[in-house]
């Protein structure tokens, strides 16, 4: 049953898009977006140049500024993160729930397991590894400003809040975004076209290039960075197994060694060789997971879970809307997150899109604010308090050793567990092969977003472009760390974590857009239902005669 009289130009907003698409260059097996690709190419190259050229130079002066935003704008990323978490919610139980991805008669692409495992893996699935252990550990043992007080179910609470609604509530908005004008509206799926109902056509010119190629540079900069660093802590893992030595000869064979996994992942595709590794990831960290919750404290980890979760959910507001004086902690955690989640949301959000056609917003907001929050909770209670009981049996050994390298800290509490040795080599061989699987797909998921973005929004694109990406990602991550080290790779992440601002902004202003876009398919969707209802009734009346 079609439309009689859309209300919004679908048609037409297809061919706009068709007409972006013939502008792109088609040759050599590439086709790009040729001003976003350029200039994005040249300002990656410039700024990689200034940081390559005075490493530590660029990232003291970075920092500086993340100081500044952080300290003076604490309230603005508090109240911002709020309320991108509340705008789907309120999306959630409204009318707009009913509204499907796609249109009415638009199925889902993948299965509800293959979904899950890819929203996690894509959110923040390496985070679980590596700050499992580490922050809930360092929170136990700082007394924290909003209760001036210290406790480990405070300190669970506070990892929750910062790994929990309001992070998935940043990701669940661009992704939302993001779909609906794609799928919905025939628009590219890149950043631009979610400013449609407010610039229209200009989506289509030299603002819509703006805004994409600000999307390309901080996914690419934010998934080097993440290689460098992922290099590091798996090279830190392999130090602790087996004394392979840590050094940057070995972290750039482990970037290659990613970079090549993730490059014939991406040649798969999406339906393959991504979802293939992301339900991998899944069920090798649900395994891990119940190992540490039997060979650990059990009974401790269920108690705390009962009363960190209850802590949370207790004092959810009062530790959503505090502001600290002086921001010192706030600025250097909570702030540090909120504007880490932003600056990365246009990565995930983009991944999500491209995986979430045929889901109905209210299922769509459930899915991806309960369903990984509840893992991330569970997972942090786990990791999280028997790292308290170990860091108690050994006298703080455990906190002394998460200080000093926080990349160790997973590893350092497993050798510490009292149970036989070679359980503990094998529920250390399973926690590194999480961190590379979960890397990996960080990488070739990073890279198909890339590719959507300087192909113009398309959701598929030549073989030959997707390798391209998947090893540009790569060379920039070793070059940065060849030549700079982890100074390089501190200004580049810095860098990232400042597009955070600008982000927020952008947030901002498309949930006014997305408003104005919903409303619309809502009245859509009423009309199809009455002309459904309508030609019903008449087939039957007409059966009948």
């Amino acid at each position: 049953m079609k439309f009689k009289k859309p209300i919004f130009e679908t048609n037409k907003l297809k061919h706009k898009t068709k007409k972006l698409h013939e502008r792109n260059f088609n040759k050599f097996g590439f086709d790009l977006h040729p001003s976003v690709s350029l200039i994005s190419a040249i300002l990656i190259l410039v700024f990689i140049g200034i940081t390559l050229a005075n490493p530590k130079g660029t990232n003291l002066f970075l920092r500086g500024i993340q100081e500044k935003v952080t300290n003076n704008l604490n309230w603005f990323f508090i109240l911002s993160a709020n309320i991108f978490l509340f705008f789907p919610i309120y999306l959630m139980v409204s009318k707009f729930g009913e509204i499907r991805l796609g249109g009415p008669k638009a199925k889902p692409e993948f299965s509800n397991f293959a979904w899950y495992s890819m929203l996690l893996s894509a959110g923040m699935g390496i985070g679980l590894i590596f700050f499992g252990v580490a922050e809930p550990l360092f929170h136990a043992n700082t007394i924290l400003p909003h209760t001036n007080s210290t406790s480990q179910a405070q300190a669970l609470a506070t990892t929750f809040f910062h790994w929990g609604l309001h992070p998935w509530g940043i990701y669940c908005l661009i992704s939302l975004a993001l779909a609906f004008f794609s799928y919905n509206r025939g628009l590219p799926l890149s950043l631009r076209s979610v400013f449609y109902p407010i610039l229209k056509d200009k989506i289509f010119g030299k603002i819509g290039d703006i805004i994409d190629i600000t999307a390309v540079i901080s996914c690419l900069f934010g998934l080097a960075t993440s290689l460098g660093y992922g290099a590091q802590q798996i090279n830190s893992g392999l130090n602790f197994l087996f004394g392979i030595p840590q050094s940057t000869k070995i972290q750039v064979i482990i970037i290659l060694t990613i970079t090549l996994i993730a490059t014939l992942s991406v040649v798969s595709g999406i339906g393959k060789g991504v979802r293939i590794l992301s339900e991998l990831n899944i069920k090798v960290a649900g395994l891990f997971l119940i190992l540490i919750l039997i060979l650990g404290p059990t009974l401790f980890i269920f108690r705390s879970f009962g009363n960190s979760v209850g802590y949370y959910l207790n004092n959810f507001f009062k530790i959503s809307f505090f502001m600290e004086n002086g921001n010192k902690w706030q600025g250097s955690w909570t702030i540090f997150y909120w504007t880490w989640w932003i600056s990365w949301s246009p990565f995930v959000g983009m991944f999500i899109a491209r995986v979430s056609k045929g889901r109905t917003i209210r299922e769509f907001v459930i899915a991806i604010l309960f369903i990984p929050v509840l893992l991330s909770l569970i997972w942090f209670t786990t990791f999280g308090a028997t790292a308290f009981h170990e860091n108690l049996i050994t006298g703080g050994a455990l906190l002394k050793s998460a200080t000093k390298d926080t990349s160790t800290a997973l590893f350092t509490m497993i050798n510490n567990m009292q149970i036989p040795h070679i359980i503990k080599i094998i529920v250390s061989l399973i926690g590194t092969f999480l961190v590379v699987s979960f890397f990996v797909t960080s990488s070739d998921s990073g890279s198909l977003v890339v590719d959507n973005l300087t192909s113009g929004g398309k959701i598929d694109s030549p073989i030959p472009q997707r390798i391209f990406w998947a090893l540009i990602e790569g060379a920039i991550a070793i070059s940065l760390l060849i030549s700079g080290g982890n100074e390089a790779l501190n200004a580049l992440q810095t860098g990232v974590i400042l597009s955070g601002l600008p982000f927020t902004i952008i947030l901002l202003i498309m949930i006014y857009s997305l408003y104005i876009g919903l409303r619309t398919d809502l009245r859509k969707l009423k009309e199809y239902r009455e002309e459904s209802l309508i030609f019903e009734i008449m087939t039957t009346y007409n059966d009948e005669a």
